[in-house]
């Protein structure tokens, strides 16, 4: 019996592998090309709201949920962009080894997801805004 609980103990603990090999949080890069210093605003129901300022790494707990990105800054168009999830493929290793107990811990703690490594925000100048030049003295 001891010897069962103990293998038992022992399968649940390798079950887990993506919850044990890559981890429960992950960072991200946010970028906006071009436009250092911009404020962005990283937004989904799992993280909550998170605010960087580029350029930027970020760590996020890990999700099924795509994180939604928004960056402002003064005289420039606000940019906008989505951090992608995806299933990690070690997943379809886990269902062979880890079976569902592997595959239930690695879904209730995010780590069979993966989000892309880093987001690119694209943001232009606003024409609407233009600096004003000095005056010139006349002579």
């Amino acid at each position: 019996m001891c010897k069962t609980v103990i293998a038992f103990g022992c399968l649940l603990l390798l079950a887990a592998c993506a919850t044990l090999t890559k981890g429960q949080n992950q960072t991200i890069g946010v970028n906006t090309p071009g436009v250092a210093g911009a404020t962005c605003t990283l937004t989904s129901s799992s993280i909550g709201t998170r605010v960087v300022i580029t350029p930027a790494s970020v760590s996020l707990e890990k999700s099924k949920e795509a994180v939604a990105v928004r960056c402002t800054k003064e005289c420039y168009l606000d940019g906008a962009g989505v951090i992608a999830s995806n299933i990690q493929p070690m997943t379809a290793g886990n269902i062979l080894v880890g079976g569902v107990i592997g595959l239930g811990v690695d879904a209730a703690s995010g780590a069979m997801n993966e989000y892309q490594t880093d987001v690119q925000v694209q943001m232009g100048l606003d024409p609407a805004c233009q600096k004003e030049e000095p005056v010139r003295r006349r002579r």
